[in-house]
């Protein structure tokens, strides 16, 4: 990676010490610029020049209460489109880190971090950055000239749909719309539409699925007074009120045999009858039509007149799913969060890494639709200005839960490993922590900081006291000489 393309990141922090550790072994791929100052009014640059903050919360603390920190992240959170931040703090602290996480924290990292796990969070929260000023570009650009309408994405075969789709919405050609259900199929008709010469009218839509055939054709043709039992008026159908505009049937493939020939007629004459009438209705009408069928199948089975498909495929169009395009996750996941906090009023403004990990990883059979519902239900249930994992629907992380058991065991039993190898070594050593710590290879600082989050303690510590009844008298380990090293 270039320096061009390095991750840029402002780190907050009293220890200018760790600052110029971590800079230094953050390696290539990350360009860091260090300060003391947690006042927001003094780190403009900073703020304009990073795509990550990161703050020392633990350096940041004045007597215990970590005030600069907390204001900092408070302050920032009144800015629009501000730089993730990523705190540094003691993982012991959970109240610390909640209140981070409900200020809008994207992540927390222990103090002093793991280089390896800092710059994992780091690549991932300068992604979700990208993702929102990606978002915010691609709202300027449909605010200015309305032309992807709410299609959103910056995948390639998504880009390549829309270069498509600018290139046939002038001219008035039939265009099939693929793709699985909940893909945005109806959305992509109302882009083509926006953008073609009939863009000033309303478009008409329609869908054929689960219909009897006599209530479509109603529906599609109308019908005159007394044409049947309970037609006490005339009716115009969706063919004369789309005259002049776009007529978008979605889920063509539903259409029975009986009505396919009829659709082809007026595609072909231009001209239709209402039910009940011999009087011919001319139209001008451009037809945009979906299906999540395989047509071509339905065709050889003969489920599908052969001559109407043809006339409704001369330019086909495949809306591609949320898996194919699992680039796309983030940027639609902000912008639904977007729309829902402000339709219900939420602080919410971003997820957490646990919650957009989910996302990215689940299957979304029910494409940008289950997306949209998923995110909009988060965010009803989110208090704070982050989503977190657990807002999501159980379907959703479900895979998550089982790998955060899986991690938890895997880090429990780790935890016992190093209990178990510390408390040998200590008791070889006649508990003298330096010489414990240079047969271990580690720094004492470390070793202490390992009996302190492991919760050893020396035997006399953890000895009953002498019992004069039974005559016990506990036995120290002053009272034995030191263990000799065997080399």
């Amino acid at each position: 990676m270039s320096n061009d393309q390095s991750i840029r990141i402002c780190f907050a922090s009293e220890d200018q010490g760790l600052a110029e550790a971590v800079a230094r072994t953050l390696g290539a791929g990350f360009a860091l610029r260090a300060t003391r100052e947690f006042e927001l009014g003094r780190l403009s640059d900073f703020r304009e020049w990073c795509d990550v903050m990161l703050l020392d919360l633990r350096s940041a603390s004045t007597d215990g209460d970590y005030e600069p920190g907390i204001r900092l992240m408070e302050a920032m959170n009144q800015i629009k489109g501000h730089a993730p931040f990523i705190v540094l703090c003691d993982s012991e602290n959970r109240s610390l880190l909640l209140r981070a996480m409900e200020l809008g924290a994207y992540d927390s990292v222990s103090n002093p971090p793991n280089i390896v796990e800092l710059r994992l969070i780091l690549g991932r929260a300068h992604k979700f950055y990208a993702a929102e000023k990606e978002l915010e570009r691609l709202r300027a650009a449909t605010s200015s000239s309305g032309k992807l309408h709410e299609l959103i994405g910056t995948s390639p075969a998504l880009q390549d749909l829309f270069a498509l789709a600018h290139k046939i919405a002038p001219c008035d050609v039939n265009v099939l719309i693929s793709g699985e259900t909940g893909t945005g199929k109806e959305l992509l008709a109302r882009a083509i539409h926006q953008m073609s010469g009939r863009g000033s009218r309303p478009m008409v839509a329609f869908s054929c699925v689960n219909l009897p055939e006599t209530l479509i054709e109603d529906e599609l043709f109308g019908h005159e007074k007394g044409a049947f039992t309970g037609a006490m008026m005339a009716r115009r159908g969706r063919l004369e009120s789309a005259d002049q505009s776009t007529l978008f049937l979605d889920e063509i493939g539903d259409l029975g045999l009986g009505l396919q020939p009829k659709l082809l007629r007026v595609l072909q004459e231009r001209r239709f009858e209402r039910l009940g009438s011999n009087t011919g209705i001319n139209l001008n009408i451009r037809l945009i039509c979906a299906t999540h069928r395989n047509l071509d199948e339905m065709v050889r089975k003969g489920t599908f007149r052969e001559d109407l498909y043809y006339r409704l495929n001369v330019v086909q169009l495949h809306l591609p799913s949320l898996r194919e395009r699992r680039d796309d996750i983030p940027l639609l996941a902000q912008h639904f969060l977007h729309l829902s906090a402000a339709q219900f009023g939420k602080k919410a403004k971003r997820f957490s890494q646990p919650a957009l990990r989910a996302l990215e990883e689940y299957a979304w059979p029910g494409n940008v639709r289950e997306l949209e519902n998923a995110v909009q239900r988060a965010v009803v249930l989110s208090e704070g200005h982050a989503v977190d994992v657990w807002q999501l629907p159980v379907s959703i992380t479900k895979n998550t839960t089982e790998e955060a058991t899986l991690n938890g065991l895997y880090e429990e039993e780790v935890r016992q490993f190093k209990r178990r190898l510390l408390l040998r070594t200590l008791r070889e050593c006649g508990w003298r922590k330096a010489e414990s710590a240079r047969v271990l290879g580690v720094a004492r600082g470390y070793l202490h900081r390992l009996i302190n989050q492991l919760d050893i303690r020396e035997p006399e510590e953890i000895m009953p006291e002498a019992d004069a009844r039974t005559g016990y008298v506990p036995v120290k380990r002053s009272d034995f000489p030191p263990v000799k090293q065997i080399a």
